[in-house]
């Protein structure tokens, strides 16, 4: 039994993991190697290192640490959402194995979000909090987004999270509203605009704790205003980044193109609408353990808009844009079949897209997105940053680009490429290409980037059986891993393949190769490609050190045409 935040006042969501589908791969090593044991410390270090032997995560530290980073994985969301159970042994629930199937994840995942609730058996009040919560949180902040329309990412974190009992829901509206209003004639900049408005309410909802002097927060020994203020503030966009993230997941919801706000994607409007109107807003079972249980892991809970048959065929007919008769399908059978209509029109879309791409229409609209991650202003810029790479890429030249993120069925981006993988794998026949991006900076990028992006040239050397190299992509690149991609176009290890050939290259000069592409009277081959490669491989056997091989690197790269 969990207990909700001691002295949190506010909305929480999991943030471990941060997008849902990473969830897949860790409830399908538990369910492989430790169904029917005890979730015990022993067991949840070996969950860690069974981890390890499959993705990017390395399952270092002490058994101890193991211990805590496999309960960080398993009992924040594949346990609060109903996917696993861990009393009296480990199983997989029935919603958990629809889920790491891969069949229809994003209605199981909105079954399992619309009965999280607070509080619960799970998440137990403390005295102290006692008649606070009284909400399923989901349900209210898609009831936020149909009524207004439209909710930004700022109006998520300093007002949805505000909705910590239902009865509160009017009044968050009115919130909002007023929000709107005076942002529209306010005279400051809407950064400081906003700054002060969310001190102002953080003032408020921790007003008790403020004039009593109980500004300590668990992290750390500094009890001023100021770090209390900055810390619950933090904790807000952390909570409503992870909503924000599992909303879209369902695709219930999409975003607006610069990533700032949510709204109902229209073709889901019905299901929303059904959903609000039919789940009782009360949360249930809320001091029963076994009966929550039996209800939070029925994958057929709550009921859906689309488990009628004569909805399902409406939507079907819809799609296709005539009507069909199904009358020998089943209710499984048509969802599979309105998942692989869907699934189809989406491949459609991303293709015709690509040949736009390739004819420059949306060159205008790259770069500016370029210019949005270079100033900061995006919601999701790690998101934004590889869709953009990979628009880019299929720009410049004539090769097979294949981007591994994840798309929404309106061929927009949803979340980034799954860890195992290069984010972006171009074929160009004769040889490939993995492309890597992060915003990553300072030793961070060496630690969380070096050795994984090696590792993903090393996979894509083995599974095609051709020549690859890999371009490293980032707004500043750390002098740690220039010297680490530089030592390793030198070094023949037979674990990467040979050598690796990762040519690490600052977002400017990348820019700068896409302007050139677009001002040329032709369109590159793979070859002005390979050059930029070849040339690295060759300046690192006699460049005095990795400075120089860098730099000039850079300059091969600023003049590739």
């Amino acid at each position: 039994m969990g207990y909700l935040k001691r002295k949190s006042k506010t909305l929480f969501f999991t943030t471990s993991p941060r997008t849902p589908l990473k969830m897949v791969p860790e409830i399908e090593v538990l369910s492989k190697h430790f169904s029917g044991k005890i979730w015990n410390p022993e067991n949840q270090a070996e969950f860690i290192k069974k981890l390890a032997e499959g993705t990017d995560f390395e399952g270092k530290g002490s058994a101890r640490e193991m211990a805590f980073s496999a309960r960080d994985r398993i009992n924040r969301a594949p346990k609060s959402l109903g996917f696993v159970d861990l009393k009296p042994t480990i199983q997989i629930t029935n919603a958990g194995k629809i889920f790491i199937s891969g069949k229809r994840t994003e209605e199981v995942l909105l079954r399992q979000l619309l009965k999280f609730q607070l509080p619960s058996p799970y998440h137990k009040e403390p005295k102290e909090l006692a008649g606070l919560f009284r909400v399923k949180p989901y349900l209210e902040i898609f009831r936020l987004i149909y009524k207004l329309g439209t909710v930004s990412f700022d109006e998520l974190m300093i007002f949805g999270m505000q909705i910590t009992h239902y009865s509160k829901f009017e009044t968050i509206v009115e919130k909002i509203r007023k929000f709107r209003y005076l942002k529209a004639y306010a005279e400051e900049s809407y950064k400081i605009f906003r700054g002060k408005y969310l001190r102002r309410e953080l003032e408020k909802i921790y007003q008790s704790e403020i004039n009593s002097g109980k500004t300590k927060t668990r992290e750390s020994k500094d009890d001023s205003l100021k770090k209390f203020i900055r810390t619950k503030s933090g904790n807000m966009r952390d909570y409503a980044d992870a909503c924000f993230r599992y909303l879209r997941a369902t695709g219930m919801v999409e975003i607006s193109q610069r990533g700032h706000s949510l709204s109902i994607t229209p073709e889901k409007k019905k299901d929303v609408e059904y959903f609000l109107d039919t789940i009782d807003r009360e949360p249930v079972f809320v001091d029963d353990e076994d009966k929550y249980k039996e209800y939070l892991f029925d994958e057929t809970l709550p009921v859906l808009y689309s488990d009628d048959r004569t909805r399902l065929c409406q939507q079907i007919s819809d799609i296709k844009g005539e009507d069909v008769d199904f009358r020998d399908k089943t209710i499984d059978d048509l969802k599979d079949y309105l998942e692989h209509i869907i699934q189809t029109r989406k491949e459609n879309i991303i293709k015709e897209e690509i040949e736009d791409i390739k004819q420059y229409k949306f060159y205008s609209d790259v770069m500016t997105v370029f210019d949005d991650i270079r100033e900061n202003t995006l919601y999701d810029a790690p998101l934004m940053l590889e869709w953009n790479a990979w628009r880019a890429m299929t720009m410049i030249d004539g090769g097979d680009i294949k981007a591994n993120l994840r798309f929404d069925d309106k061929g927009q981006p949803m979340s980034t490429a799954a860890g195992n993988m290069p984010d972006i794998v171009c074929d160009y026949g004769e040889f490939y290409l993995a492309v890597e991006v992060t915003m990553q900076s300072g030793q961070k990028q060496y630690e969380m980037e070096g050795e994984p992006v090696t590792r993903h040239l090393a996979k894509l050397k083995a599974e095609k059986g051709k020549t690859a190299y890999c371009l490293f992509i980032a707004p500043k690149i750390n002098p740690s891993c220039i010297a680490y991609f530089y030592a390793l176009h030198k070094m023949n290890i037979a674990f990467y393949g040979g050598n690796s050939v990762i040519v690490p290259m600052e977002l400017n000069v990348f820019i700068n190769m896409v302007e050139q592409s677009y001002r040329a009277d032709y369109v590159p081959d793979s070859e002005k490609i390979r050059g930029i490669f070849q040339y690295s491989l060759e300046l690192a056997e006699k460049s005095v050190d990795e400075n120089e091989w860098y730099e000039k690197v850079k300059e091969k790269a600023l003049n590739w045409l």
